[in-house]
């Protein structure tokens, strides 16, 4: 691996960026932008719909199958991007949320959850 391969920013990095870019200095004719006006209920109401989009293509046979599959997927994690940069997250955030749950079973987890929310 060359020295600028190992210190170009990942495809997510690079797209959280421009994301963050444009919520700063929000250009007139852009569909990120639109959604940014939008708030919640636009970037969710496109999150519920590209996620619907992920699932139908999954089922989806053959190559072209996955090709469509991931399409929707590269949708569906924009759109959630531009929630997190709507929201002030950053992805370094949600990367050291999923650090966490390294090495622990996802059913015990959900478990300690549940036992938060009943402890309310």
């Amino acid at each position: 691996m060359s020295q600028s391969q190992a210190t170009r920013p990942t495809a997510f990095a690079q797209l959280m960026a421009t994301i963050e870019s444009r919520k700063a200095n929000p250009p007139e004719r852009s569909y990120t932008t639109s959604l940014f006006q939008g708030g919640v209920e636009k970037i969710g109401r496109k999150i519920l719909e590209e996620a619907n989009e992920v699932v139908e293509a999954a089922a989806e046979p053959g190559d072209e199958g996955r090709s469509h599959f991931i399409h929707e997927t590269a949708d569906l994690i924009y759109h959630l991007f531009v929630m997190l940069g709507h929201q002030g997250v950053k992805l370094e955030e949600v990367e050291a949320e999923l650090c966490q749950r390294f090495g622990v079973s996802g059913l015990d987890e959900k478990a300690a959850r549940n036992q938060k929310g009943s402890s309310r």
